[in-house]
């Protein structure tokens, strides 16, 4: 008899990131079905796992292996609810001289076609709610020596997991990828053993000083195929401890020594209740953030110019929950909050700068030099002001998460101020994730599309923007929730994201993703997307 708990397939599952993939799944409840080649150990190590998991043989890049694999699949499992393409072939480092086409096409094999064929092959047998999240390369996206074939197998399946973003939405599919750095892996011990890798070198490079865990890798993914990230849709999430983000010559980090203890360990035990501030928390986006950290037990100071409504939300989180009347704008009034909070607290785990105004949409050659600067002030300047006193009072383990949106990446005029600010909050977030990343602190940023906030409905009623006239041209075919951002948010403040230094997560449906000259969607626009109702039913 089929049954119909939630089937997670996960290639490559033999591997250092595999092994990680499946114990996160497996950790999770519904049955793991873990596949590699044949002689790899995936069937000791499905076994050692215990019923109802699988272990399964087959080769990725065979493709009457697939569509045997999946049949096999389809007559024992209800539906198939996500499927990790993790299997690949690692680089050669052969000369680009001494590299034959067998060898770049064998690659191309793996990590690219194999990946395809997966998601064509799940896709044609999903439901909607159902997940593919890839597992690409930091070598997809920076050039390096040697990896010709694989940095362009993965900058293929990066390119992959935008497109089918796009056209699977229809089918209420999500399609999302990672993007590892350097990760310590059994392979890569071994390379080091022999004198192949110089890891102390990396270590230097990375500004969190050290290699990534796979587990870090794998509680990414897990969380990308969640119901948390129901809005995440083609987004390629970069986990490289900040390397990405440093750009000057040298060592990102001076006292990168040995091999450090978290590149080894996880966090030990449970993470306590932090001390979180969000700024602009007294309504949208802000609000559902602060909400979001309330329920998981942390103690939130929300900010706000709006003192008032500040308030009205921290009593009703509760006792323990403070709310402060501040503009971010004036330097002397912040400074005066953290020294506040230093003697209240005596720290602060997470800043949210969640702050932001918009600009009046005046035609650019109308637009003032005042209402420029109010923009930047408030947006920019004021996030700024925010993280200098913030990190003042972190301690190592400290996360500054940056709220902006996705008109950094698609343009909307006539909003050339706001837009400016959002492009500097992204570049903020990563020139801090390269000068805090060896004093332990993260940073990261989150891009929200349009959003069903208290301010877009404003700006609809005043006629100056038209939500439903958005929807065609998101793949998912609707505008997000506060709630999705906040989700995302918590997730890159928690000890899941440890790795994520100095990386930006869209949760925007896959509209920045969309490129085609037609519709992203074609849903009856009168009518309750089809997107809201699969929410309900994602794993």
């Amino acid at each position: 008899m089929k049954q119909a708990e939630r089937v997670v397939i996960i290639t490559g599952a033999a591997g250092g990131i595999g092994r990680a993939l499946v114990n996160a799944f497996a950790a999770d409840g519904g049955t793991v079905v873990a596949v590699d080649l044949p002689g790899s150990g995936i069937l000791e190590f499905a076994r050692g796992l215990g019923h109802p998991h699988l272990g399964l043989e087959f080769d990725v890049s065979r493709e009457d292996d697939i569509v045997a694999l999946y049949k096999r699949l389809e007559a024992q499992f209800a539906r198939i609810s996500v499927v990790v393409n993790n299997a690949a072939i690692g680089p050669s480092m052969d000369a680009t001289a001494d590299t034959s086409v067998d060898a770049f096409r064998r690659v191309l094999a793996v990590n690219l076609i194999g990946p395809y064929v997966m998601a064509r092959e799940a896709a044609r047998r999903m439901e909607p709610g159902a997940v593919i999240v890839n597992v690409a390369s930091l070598a997809g996206v920076l050039g390096n020596p040697k990896r010709n074939a694989y940095a362009a197998s993965k900058a293929g399946l990066i390119s992959i997991t935008k497109s089918l973003a796009c056209e699977l939405s229809s089918r209420g599919i999500r399609v999302t990828a990672v993007a590892p750095g350097y990760v310590r892996t059994p392979m890569v011990e071994q390379l080091e053993r022999a004198g192949a890798a110089d890891l102390a070198a990396v270590r230097r490079r990375v500004p969190m000083g050290r290699m990534a865990r796979a587990d870090e890798i794998a509680r990414t993914v897990r969380f990308l195929a969640s119901r948390h990230a129901g809005y995440i849709n083609g987004s390629v999430l970069t986990i490289d401890g900040g390397w990405m983000s440093f750009n000057q010559p040298g060592n990102a980090n001076l006292s990168a020594d040995g091999t450090p203890r978290a590149e080894l360990f996880g966090p030990a035990g449970h993470v306590g209740a932090r001390i979180v501030l969000v700024t602009g928390g007294a309504d949208g986006i802000g609000a559902a953030v602060a909400r979001r950290f309330a329920a998981n037990g942390d103690t939130v100071v929300i900010v706000d110019k709006d003192g008032a409504a500040a308030a009205k939300l921290a009593c009703s989180l509760g006792g323990k929950h403070m709310a402060k009347s501040v503009d971010v704008t004036v330097e002397s009034d912040v400074v005066t909050l953290f020294e506040e909070l230093r003697v209240r607290f005596a720290r602060l785990d997470v800043l949210v700068n969640a702050t932001v105004v918009v600009d009046s949409f005046v035609p650019g050659l109308q637009q003032t030099t005042d209402e420029i600067k109010r923009v930047l002030d408030v947006n920019l300047t004021g996030a700024f002001i925010c993280a200098r006193e913030a990190i003042k009072t972190m301690r190592p383990g400290g996360v500054i998460v940056n709220v902006g949106t996705t008109h950094t990446f698609v343009p909307f005029a006539p909003r050339h101020a706001y837009e400016a600010s959002q492009a500097g909050i992204e570049i903020l977030t990563r020139c801090m994730a390269a000068e805090l990343g060896p004093v332990g602190i993260r940073t990261a940023a989150v891009t929200s599309g349009n959003t069903g906030t208290p301010a877009t409905a404003q700006r609809a009623n005043v006629g100056s923007i038209a939500p439903k006239g958005f929807r065609p041209s998101i793949p998912v075919a609707r505008i997000g929730e506060p709630e999705e951002v906040a989700d995302a948010t918590f997730f890159l403040a928690s000890p899941d994201a440890t790795y994520v230094n100095g990386s930006t997560l869209s949760v925007n449906g896959g509209r920045t993703f969309f490129g085609d000259a037609e519709f992203a969607s074609d849903l009856d626009q009168e009518q309750p997307t089809k997107a809201a109702k699969w929410l309900s039913i994602m794993p």
